[in-house]
């Protein structure tokens, strides 16, 4: 065969093979708008965006990383692979690694080996326990061309390597991706005022339905006060032993009404303020924390107090002796961690047996694993229940928290989260169905704003391999 034959033949496999990749790119084009026009559910749009992805450019890994002002990171909103459970929720600094440069850039960019690239962060891999071998990044971006966030996708399949054709079939993809995005985003911002607006009406209402239940609490206190006047001039003119009986008989009351009182009122600011919070957290504020010196172990017995009524009715027991008595002041928006604190044992009384226990521990501790070694204060909520099916605890404290209950919002949880978050702590749980589940919220103490920049620039530092 002559060498023209064999020119001609390459060319024609050549035109073949790009034929076919380009049939493969118009494919993928007509699914994913076909699947994105009818959609408004953001994770529905994540879903369909990232598997046509996949598909075309035959990759086995990915994820979408979208851009949350709040907090000003990046989120592992979408993943497909083995890495999905540990990954998906899971935040990554916008100045960190290669998603990081593509989202500030707004440029796609093919890595032909993470090893040679200072830019990829390893530490993804670290916790993931995967082998990123290859990977092209290609920005998300809205129709007025800013950014929203990063598509990843990794390893090649067949041991080859991604390239333009690659990149422009993915752009494509992630331009009708964007838009979709940003479409739902819309859609959540409508149904969202809508809530906030219910929300608002809820708050004026409750104000209004609790307010005669202070004033009645604070009308009984001054009777009960006037009574216990009058009673004792009644008894000081009885016989000695008339006047005695007549003392003892109003003991128990004499000795429960200011507690009650106490726990009317304290209860009825306390809706009010609930009310108000679950309305912020529908509207994704939270409130910047207000420090002032404080002893968990005060706040933890102040949330005891009230539930052990709760917990009694089904002879429950709130364990406290587990709370460290010489854990010092520290640092701490007193309400926001009584809310936290609340809502966890809360959530813990319905999910445990008849004869069960909730306990709450604390310590000051240094542990390796946790804020470089630095001292910080450990909180655990744990109960004797029945544990938290895998389902929920793989999305617990992430935006699609639910619930396990009946009707449950898991609101509580990103309240929690929200929390422990504003304090600038982490929070973990372990849980084992028929066992039980154990909350662990560490909060560090020390609150010095350069250590805490350092800190950072150190993570940045190690991540770039610098």
């Amino acid at each position: 065969m002559s060498s023209d034959s064999h020119s001609h033949d390459g060319s024609l496999e050549s035109l073949q093979r790009e034929l076919a990749e380009r049939n493969g790119q118009l494919d993928a084009v007509r699914r994913i708008t076909a699947a994105l026009s009818s959609k408004t559910d953001l994770d529905e749009i994540l879903r369909e965006t990232l598997t046509s992805c996949l598909d075309a450019v035959h990759a086995n890994a990915g994820s979408i990383l979208i851009y949350e002002e709040a907090d000003r990171m990046l989120h592992f909103s979408y993943v497909v692979g083995e890495a999905a459970p540990i990954l998906t929720g899971r935040t990554l600094d916008p100045r960190q690694g290669i998603a990081g440069e593509v989202y500030r850039t707004g440029q796609a960019k093919i890595t032909e080996d993470v090893r040679q690239d200072k830019s990829h962060f390893e530490g993804i891999d670290a916790v993931t326990h995967y082998h990123t071998k290859n990977m092209v990044t290609v920005p998300l971006k809205s129709i007025e061309g800013d950014p929203v966030g990063v598509m990843q996708i990794l390893n090649k399949e067949g041991g080859g390597f991604f390239d333009e054709h690659d990149i422009d079939t993915l752009m494509i993809l992630s331009a009708q991706a964007a838009s979709a995005i940003e479409n739902a985003r819309l859609y959540l911002e409508a149904q969202l005022a809508v809530v906030v607006k219910l929300m608002g009406d809820i708050s004026h209402d409750v104000k209004n339905m609790i307010t005669p239940v202070s004033v009645c609490a604070q009308t009984l206190e001054m009777m009960f006060e006037s009574f216990f006047e009058d009673l004792d001039g009644f008894a000081g003119e009885l016989d000695e032993g008339h006047g005695a009986r007549l003392q003892h008989v109003c003991v128990v009351l004499r000795e429960f009404y200011p507690e009650a009182v106490k726990m009317f009122l304290d209860g009825a600011d306390q809706v009010q303020a609930r009310v108000r919070e679950i309305a912020d957290c529908v509207k994704g504020i939270v409130a910047e924390p207000a420090f002032e010196p404080t002893c968990v172990n005060v706040v933890v017995e102040a949330v005891a107090t009230p539930l052990r009524l709760v917990a009694e009715r089904r002879d429950i027991a709130i364990d406290l002796t587990g709370l460290d008595r010489g854990v010092p002041e520290v640092m701490l928006d007193q309400k926001q961690m009584y809310n936290c604190i609340y809502n966890l044992v809360n959530n813990a009384i319905p999910e445990v047996p008849d004869g069960g226990r909730v306990w709450v521990t604390t310590a000051l501790v240094r542990d390796e694993r946790w804020f470089d070694g630095a001292e910080h204060l450990l909180i655990e909520v744990g109960d004797t229940g029945k544990g938290i099916p895998a389902d929920i605890l793989e999305r617990l404290f992430t935006k699609d928290t639910k619930s396990s209950k009946p009707g449950g919002t898991g609101l509580g949880t990103r309240i929690v989260k929200n929390v422990v978050e504003a304090h600038r702590g982490e929070i973990t749980v372990a849980s084992a169905l028929g066992k039980g589940s154990v909350f662990t919220i560490r909060i560090p103490v020390e609150r010095d704003a350069a250590q805490a920049e350092a800190a950072v620039e150190r993570q940045l530092d190690g991540a770039s391999g610098n």
